[in-house]
């Protein structure tokens, strides 16, 4: 029996007035994102993502980097008015991070703050994801999507533990975002379509059996496409390629991370 087929897209990064050669897939026309950042750089389209999300999150210093980053974004803007207006409605994590006169002023404005310093075993991230997961913004579990400004850059560790919360989570979608990148995982339980936004996306692109090693993957729309091909660490894992057509095709035995370049 054949999988069942789970579409992809990045068209929530693209500008309102970019036209594209085909629409959104019937999943991203329905989807309702949130936007979860990390302590870490904000990457250039995080107005975008902020105005297109019905819920955001910070990750207790992501406060902070929403406070001093958002008015850099947008320098020819007073920067009280975007700070007003780019204002988190939860603040969520260990509140180790965030700084005092940041948290007083968020606060002050009407976000919730959640501190759950009481609990060591998962990162800040895990906790943003069980939020929203518990507090939807769309009526449908499957139209979510959970965008991560800051997820990639800093410390390997948080790298790493934040890529392991795609695996925790395989059910929810989740897109780690850079500057650089885009980052998801493929669930071995769906074949997959992602739709090529070329204009802001590749072409440079990448699978990788992070969570076990795959002994038969098959895509199409690749400049070098695998053909049942085994993928593992310690052998083939498919890095620098190319994306070639407009939809690329992907069905695996195992959990894929699947990445692919931002354009600047």
């Amino acid at each position: 029996m054949p999988l069942p087929t789970m579409t992809h897209s990045s068209s929530f990064l693209r500008l309102p007035a970019t036209s594209s050669p085909h629409p959104p897939p019937a999943d991203d026309a329905s989807a309702a994102y949130a936007v979860v950042v990390l302590n870490q750089r904000l990457p250039r389209f995080a107005p975008l993502l902020w105005d297109r999300a019905r819920l955001r999150v910070c990750a207790d210093g992501g406060a902070n980097r929403v406070f001093d980053g958002m008015p850099e974004l947008l320098p020819a803007e007073d920067p009280d008015q975007v700070r007003m207006r780019y204002k988190p409605d939860v603040i969520k994590g260990d509140m180790d991070s965030i700084r005092p006169e940041v948290k007083e002023y968020y606060s002050n404005l009407g976000a919730e703050i959640v501190d759950e310093s009481h609990d060591q075993d998962t990162t800040d991230l895990h906790k943003c994801v069980s939020f929203i997961t518990r507090n939807p913004p769309g009526s449908e579990e499957s139209n979510l999507y959970i965008l991560v400004l800051g997820a990639l850059g800093g410390r390997f560790d948080h790298e790493m533990g934040n890529i392991n919360v795609l695996y925790r989570f395989s059910n929810i979608r989740i897109v780690l975002l850079s500057d650089d990148c885009s980052i998801f995982l493929l669930p071995k339980t769906h074949s997959h379509e992602i739709h090529i936004e070329r204009s802001i996306e590749g072409p440079h692109c990448g699978l990788i059996p992070m969570g076990s090693p795959s002994a038969s993957t098959t895509t199409t729309g690749l400049r070098w496409n695998l053909d049942n091909t085994s993928m593992s660490y310690g052998g083939l894992i498919s890095t620098s390629n190319i994306v070639e057509e407009e939809t690329v095709s992907i069905t695996s035995d195992s959990d894929l991370i699947w990445t692919i370049s931002l354009r600047n």
